[in-house]
């Protein structure tokens, strides 16, 4: 059996009617840019998010910049980022002019290290800028606690995180601005670019509005130096479409980690996801670790099973930061996660039997070390 690493049928083949209603009602609106669907879309996940304010935003990268702009962060500014994350976190941070100031993480939860968050502040520092990891929400509670401690801005970095929550609090509500990814990979995703920016605070949701839109609150005035960070009004339709699945999608992607975790336990040298207690996971990525990894996914690959490395070469290893003269042996944690993580399929729609077949596979390997 033939398991791909990601497949959209099963969520896109039931909506497709849906789809294509959305798309005619947009089509014939006449209204293509910051229209009807785009205000229904921000007040439906932001009632769905549990956050008073919800701006479509061109992509996650871009809602991730956007929020530090609209939050006043600036050159010469500390922001604290994990050191094992997707390079647009750090991306973001440079794209302002900040100073990027990596934290390594949990190395159970793989999630930012509040504790090590507390060690790296100091005087410079203006912004933590937590990554929900995978899927699982960051400890949140002490985030926001040393946030507080110190007069620090909290950005969170939630594309991977849609309804995960840390003690009952869903992740993209906790931070002053939060960004959201829609990339089509996502639990949540368009089918093209486009993110979103959340927030409880009225003053920061009419910034980032500007701030999208040239600066602009009236058409041809210009408040402030603004972009072009608009969501795609089409994006905002057919998200709008797929927004009332997506609690039945990830209760599909908890039971299928919850196989995982039944059949692969105590197998070979596998540490499997742990999720904090008093967090909660999503599973946009279901990933093990080994030090086999390489050897592992070239098995699973030459017997139909398909896997991905989230991340093979952390940020501070990237040619894009060797200006930030990091090397080898700067981050250990981070680096040794990149060495030895793999993340396995895992999809709604996926079944038992193809969980099984992963399974077996994975078995099989360790069996003939």
């Amino acid at each position: 059996m033939k398991v791909p690493f990601l497949s959209f049928e099963h969520m896109h083949v039931p909506l497709k009617k849906q789809m294509q209603e959305a798309f005619e009602k947009f089509y014939d609106s006449g209204y293509y840019v910051l229209g009807n669907f785009t205000t229904s879309f921000e007040e439906q996940y932001a009632a769905w998010n549990h956050t008073k304010y919800c701006i479509g935003i061109s992509n996650g990268l871009d809602a991730l910049t956007i929020s530090l702009k609209a939050l006043g962060i600036s050159a010469r500014d500390e922001v604290l980022v994990p050191s094992n994350t997707y390079i647009a976190t750090w991306l973001a941070i440079t794209n302002i002019g900040a100073k990027i100031v990596p934290v390594e993480p949990d190395p159970q939860t793989c999630n930012i290290d509040p504790r090590q968050i507390a060690e790296a502040i100091t005087p410079a520092a203006k912004c933590i800028m937590p990554v929900h990891l995978y899927g699982q929400a960051c400890e949140m509670e002490r985030i926001m606690q040393l946030a507080a401690q110190h007069n620090l801005a909290v950005v969170e970095d939630n594309a991977q995180a849609h309804g995960a929550t840390f003690k009952g609090k869903p992740t993209g509500s906790w931070g002053h601005a939060n960004a959201v990814s829609f990339y089509p990979g996502k639990n949540l995703g368009a089918l093209g670019e486009a993110g979103a920016v959340t927030t409880n605070h009225l003053h920061i949701a009419d910034t980032v509005k500007m701030l999208r839109n040239y600066g602009s609150k009236v058409k041809y005035m210009n408040e402030l130096v603004g972009y072009n960070m608009r969501i795609d009004e089409l994006q905002a339709a057919l998200l709008t479409v797929k927004l009332q699945h997506i609690d039945n999608w990830t209760a599909q992607r908890r039971e299928i980690a919850g196989w995982y975790n039944d059949l692969l336990k105590g197998v070979g040298n596998l540490i499997l996801p742990v999720t904090h207690p008093d967090a909660t996971h999503v599973y946009h990525l279901y990933v093990i670790r080994t030090k086999h990894r390489d050897a592992l996914q070239q098995f699973l690959g030459a017997n139909g099973i398909g896997s991905l490395i989230h991340y093979p070469i952390p940020p501070h290893l990237q040619n894009a930061y060797t200006f930030l003269g990091y090397h080898k042996g700067s981050f250990p944690i981070a680096e040794q996660m990149a060495e030895t993580c793999l993340s396995l399929p895992l999809w709604p729609g996926m079944s038992y039997a193809m969980t099984e077949e992963v399974c077996f596979r994975i078995n099989s390997f360790f069996n003939q070390l």
